[in-house]
């Protein structure tokens, strides 16, 4: 068993039992325990699990990580992933760009368009494309989420509504095995929902880290996407859902 084998076995093992010693993984594994540690301030670098005193445990279902520490997390990642996304967006296209840092990388690599027409519920996502005088960057009205500059609430929603857009573009903060598309805030989920709604093709922006969380607002299932855009090979049993409801999987 190679290094990355070892450690999607422990996000398997973490998720299974909720918690996992490091003892535990020492003798499961076979290796020393400076091995283990080193597993474990890896994923918990990742955002795959929490490193605890003695072991690791599962993230939190019900509060997402900082966005300062989500920023940096598995950076290089999202930059390939964004830059896959962005060449399948054409020039002079309308599209969505909704809250998550995936989408504010996506939104970098979209620079070097031509006439597009953004409208986003994201701030940081505006502030990114605003200097492109060819752009027409419009952005959402409602509540700005102190903490990451995403838009919220039914003004916003009622915005959203009034477009019909080429491409959503969508972040998510877990995915579950049944295909479930899951989020941290009921609000910022409605909002996701209705750029849904009114988009011709929806891309989903994931690093593999949201194959293995939880969090407890369901925003929908992998079902009403047309394509998810990602770094690894997705867990098997999602993959058979893609391939299902004819999904199409970009792996950068």
């Amino acid at each position: 068993m190679n290094q990355q084998q070892r450690q999607d076995a422990i996000v398997d093992l973490v998720r299974r039992q909720g918690y996992a010693s490091i003892e535990q993984l020492t003798e499961h594994f076979a290796v020393t325990p400076q091995t283990v540690r080193r597993d474990l301030n890896a994923l918990a670098g990742e955002g795959l699990i929490r490193r605890v005193h003695g072991g690791a445990g599962l993230e939190s279902s019900t509060v997402n990580t900082a966005y300062s520490t989500r920023k940096n997390l598995n950076l290089e990642a999202k930059r390939r992933i964004a830059i896959l996304v962005a060449s399948h967006i054409p020039d002079h296209a309308s599209l969505f760009i909704n809250i998550g840092t995936s989408n504010e990388v996506v939104a970098e690599a979209l620079l070097e368009h031509q006439g597009l027409e953004v409208i986003t519920n994201n701030l940081n996502v505006a502030a990114i494309l605003q200097h492109r005088e060819n752009f027409n960057v419009i952005i959402a009205g409602g509540q700005v989420r102190s903490r990451d500059g995403g838009i919220i609430g039914e003004a916003t929603i009622d915005f959203i509504n009034q477009f019909k857009v080429d491409y959503g573009i969508i972040g998510i903060s877990g995915i579950d095995e049944d295909g479930s598309l899951l989020e941290f805030d009921y609000q910022e989920v409605r909002v996701a929902q209705a750029i849904i709604r009114n988009s011709r093709q929806v891309y989903l922006t994931a690093d593999h880290s949201k194959f293995h969380r939880n969090p407890v607002v369901r925003q929908g299932n992998i079902a009403q996407l047309d394509a998810l855009f990602t770094d690894r090979q997705p867990p098997e049993a999602i993959v058979h859902l893609m391939q299902a409801h004819d999904v199409a999987l970009h792996i950068a």
